[in-house]
């Protein structure tokens, strides 16, 4: 009945080129408890604007065994921008600390039901999903962030507690999916980006 992912549900599989010249795949990531997997951008301003908020949760918890994979699906017919080359460059600028993979037939993100840039999914041990959505309030200008759903969810779950709000309405651009006209979501200001 819904286009995205339900919580309960298994992490759909994928064998993805990265940034880092490896190719991945879902078994490549076994060893960690907890999976964030985020579909994600090169040039999305809610994307921009929330990456260092990003960086410093995946860095806070990547010693308590969770591992962040970005996945840019976007088309690059409609933002060249987000090209291969143009995310190895980011990457070696920013040097996040987290896969970045091409999904160029955007399967991938069809599979997960992507929604916008930034969109987060938490899996735990099993790959079940137990969060699904957006990673802040205010991920365009994160000086107006009040609460941040993905770090308060991997706290919860790494405590052993219930996560107390697993599932929020992601923020950000569509997904630019081929064939498709770029515009923008009408959600929280979207269209106010120029």
């Amino acid at each position: 009945m819904s286009f995205t992912l339900q919580l309960g549900q298994q992490a759909p599989g994928f064998s993805l080129p990265a940034t880092d010249g490896r190719t991945y795949s879902l078994a490549d990531f076994a060893e960690s408890d907890t999976l964030v997997i985020f579909f994600t951008c090169n040039h999305c301003p809610y994307v921009i604007g929330s990456d260092e908020v990003t960086r410093e949760t995946a860095e806070r918890f990547a010693s308590r065994g969770v591992q962040f994979v970005g996945i840019n699906s976007n088309s690059v017919a409609t933002k060249p921008l987000d090209s291969f080359e143009h995310m190895e460059t980011r990457m070696r600028t920013h040097k996040f600390p987290w896969v970045y993979v091409r999904d160029d037939s955007q399967a991938v993100a069809r599979a997960y039901g992507a929604l916008r840039t930034p969109h987060f999914f938490i899996f735990d041990r099993d790959r079940k999903l137990i969060y699904t959505g957006r990673g802040v309030d205010y991920p365009r200008d994160t000086s107006l962030m009040t609460v941040n759903n993905l770090e308060n969810a991997l706290h919860e779950h790494l405590s052993g507690q219930p996560i107390a709000v697993p599932l929020t309405n992601p923020i950000g651009c569509n997904v630019k999916w081929d064939g498709q006209d770029e515009h923008w979501m009408p959600i929280e200001a979207c269209d106010l980006v120029l």
